[in-house]
């Protein structure tokens, strides 16, 4: 898998649903895994300097290792170690080429599919919220 993919694939997994990826994994047979790493970090401003309140974000990473030893990354917006671990797993198995076409046809247009609908739910909330402001044109002549 060239990097450019993989690098939508992980974009996509991270964003997608952990119930997505649940669903999409539960009818493939599986091969054996185990988490090789799994953090919490806080992010610095910058990267440099202590740690700042503003703008941190939690990030859940995980690593998995498949029994041939393929390693799969996830890092997860928020407390999810679920999720990171699912998104781990499913990079690790789109590195296989036994696994790549299955999840190009199942697992991807899921979760194309998924984020479409969290943005989508996410613009109504917003439009719910806006304020349209409006300037009345005085009627005098310059």
């Amino acid at each position: 898998m060239n990097m450019s993919l993989r690098q939508e694939c992980m974009r996509l997994l991270a964003l997608a649903p952990e119930t997505s990826l649940d669903e999409a994994l539960s009818g493939i047979s599986l091969p054996g895994y185990r988490i090789t790493g799994l953090v919490m970090a806080r992010g610095r401003v910058g990267n440099v300097g202590d740690v700042f309140n503003v703008g941190e974000v939690l990030v859940t990473r995980c690593v998995v290792q498949l029994e041939e030893k393929t390693l799969g990354h996830a890092w997860i917006m928020g407390e999810s170690p679920r999720h990171a671990e699912l998104a781990a797993l499913c990079d690790a198995l789109w590195q296989q080429e036994s696994y790549a076409a299955l999840l190009d046809e199942k697992l991807r247009p899921c979760l194309e599919q998924a984020i479409d609908e969290k943005r989508k739910a996410a613009a109504r909330d917003a439009a719910g919220t806006k304020v349209n402001f409006f300037t009345f044109v005085r009627g005098e002549d310059q």
